[in-house]
């Protein structure tokens, strides 16, 4: 078994059901991945064909539910895809099977990518959003939400000036799901928590992989439910967008994937990252020097 030393901050080339075995239970913070898509990535993966996903699935998700903590969370990255004229069931189907794997379904966000381009197909329009779902192992689990608080919005000014009494008292869903406002709790606040639609850009700087999610996308879940030095794991990590986040935010990661040219890619993303920071760093020196 590796130690936490050993695999701080490495980036393994193997398969992650593999590789994951050398690594100690109850080890990551956060785990945080876009795996292939049902037949996509043919040169990597082989192309996994929908109607057996699933099965290539669990024995993978078998191990990040042994090396996740017990207070961690997994995000799963995915989007069904059309298949001789319809929509699969294959994520479906996937979450399914999860929960009877041993994972709780917390919650799902909503990837929208905001700069996508115009198109359709006979019986569809283009896609412009994908699933981020939440698994947990327990239903109490680390989340930072104060972390992730967006600015308060336009809709405030209207719609806080004019409180209607049932508005001040903490209002209960009629629907019986325990959630419930107070509309008041709102006033004076310039920042407030997020819904779970994520309005994110896709990636567009990095042609040589074939799967780039944006930096914002780990970025955003790393910040929600991890703290500085926790451990991040992207067992599909490609090009290293995972890492690049964690490098950023002062967390520890490791990263899997199956080709060492995606290895070399993401080491090379992320000399870039640190040479910028130190020039960033440099400018600020001179400029204070200058100032002096």
């Amino acid at each position: 078994m590796f130690t936490k030393d050993q695999i701080k901050n490495q980036y393994f080339v193997g398969d992650c059901k593999d590789i994951l075995l050398n690594i100690e239970d109850d080890t990551f913070d956060l785990i945080i991945t876009s795996p292939p898509y049902a037949d996509q990535r043919r040169n990597t993966y082989g192309g996994i064909h929908p109607d057996k996903y699933v099965e290539w699935f669990l024995p993978r998700s078998e191990q990040f539910l042994r090396v996740l903590k017990k207070t961690g969370t997994f995000i799963l990255n995915i989007k069904e895809k059309a298949f001789n004229g319809e929509r699969h069931t294959y994520v479906i189907d996937l979450i399914k099977a999860l929960k009877d794997q041993g994972w709780i379904w917390t919650e799902e966000f909503i990837w929208h990518k905001k700069n996508t381009y115009p198109g359709k197909w006979p019986n569809r329009f283009r896609d412009a959003w994908e699933r981020c779902i939440q698994f947990n192992k327990q239903k109490k689990f680390n989340m930072y939400q104060e972390a992730v608080m967006i600015p308060i919005g336009d809709w405030a000014k209207e719609r806080l000036s004019r409180l209607s009494e049932k508005d001040k008292i903490r209002d209960i869903s009629a629907v019986g799901s325990g959630f419930g406002k107070n509309v008041s709790n709102w006033l004076k606040r310039n920042m407030v928590y997020p819904t779970n639609v994520l309005y994110l850009a896709t990636e567009c700087g990095n042609k040589n992989h074939s799967a780039v999610f944006p930096v914002t996308l780990p970025t955003w879940f790393i910040k929600l439910f991890t703290l500085e030095g926790d451990f991040v794991l992207d067992p599909f990590a490609g090009s290293g967008t995972t890492a690049l986040a964690c490098k950023q935010l002062n967390r520890n990661y490791v990263m899997i994937d199956i080709l060492e040219e995606y290895k070399i890619m993401a080491e090379e993303r992320l000399a870039k990252a640190v040479q910028l920071e130190l020039n960033v760093i440099g400018q600020k020196k001179v400029k204070s020097n200058e100032n002096n």
